[in-house]
């Protein structure tokens, strides 16, 4: 799989849900709810089951395919 798009946050953490609408992989957090729960998300390499699951920096999510990359804002 190719290198992940980088996607700047503001804060320090971001929950899964919402990075996942920042980086433009879902259009809603009803659809977060549902992708995370059907485990179609990855955080580093390993399925993620919680929505509100805290992102730092560094972390990488997968979802259909795309890579992103929690990175400084």
């Amino acid at each position: 799989m190719s290198e992940p798009v980088d996607v700047p946050i503001d804060d320090v953490v971001i929950r899964l849900g919402q990075f996942l609408k920042l980086a433009n992989l879902i259009d809603s957090g009803s659809e977060a709810k549902t992708v995370i729960a059907q485990g179609l998300v990855r955080v580093n390499d390993e399925v993620e089951l919680r929505r509100g699951r805290q992102l730092q920096v560094g972390d990488v999510v997968v979802l259909a395919g795309n890579k992103v990359r929690v990175s400084e804002g």
